[in-house]
């Protein structure tokens, strides 16, 4: 089976250069192709809180994709585990999936905060983020990845 992916649209605006940390008080839109779209697409989407984008570390290049095991961030104090157990970008399909907080949304645009993707990347879906959707249950995780995530989504200043 094959089949192509076209973006919806593209991050305007946030960070122009990808940085591990502070990614919380990033300010971004996602501006919908108007060739493809009308702001039809986006109505309702305001009545949430959140959303699910899924995009393209567009910025990769294909010799860093990471198929196997690696240490997050290269930090060799934290365990060599596969590209399957972490959400760097180096990813064999290069997809990002981040929830971000709804801001706005007007004509066919959708302003978001905390999306860690930078300006000008391809942007593949959103989806509302809905409470029937989050996972049930305890969620665990290990001690490294907490480390990882400590200062991820800090707000600067």
């Amino acid at each position: 089976m094959s089949f192509t992916l076209f973006p919806i649209g593209y991050v305007r605006g946030g960070r122009a250069a990808a940085v591990d940390d502070d990614w919380g008080a990033s300010r971004a839109a996602i501006d919908l192709d108007p060739a493809r779209f009308t702001p039809d697409a986006l109505a309702g989407l305001a009545d949430f809180s959140h959303a699910e984008v899924i995009f393209v570390f567009d910025q990769v290049p294909p010799e860093k994709i990471e198929t196997g095991a690696r240490h997050p961030r290269g930090r060799s104090d934290w365990p060599l585990v596969g590209i399957f157990a972490q959400r760097g970008k180096n990813r064999p399909n290069r997809l990002g999936l981040t929830t971000c907080r709804i801001v706005g949304v007007e004509g066919l645009s959708v302003a978001v905060e905390g999306l860690d993707a930078i300006d000008g990347t391809p942007v593949l879906d959103i989806k509302p983020v809905m409470r029937e959707f989050l996972p049930r249950g305890t969620i665990d995780q290990p001690d490294w990845a907490r480390e990882l995530m400590a200062e991820y989504w800090a707000k600067p200043g």
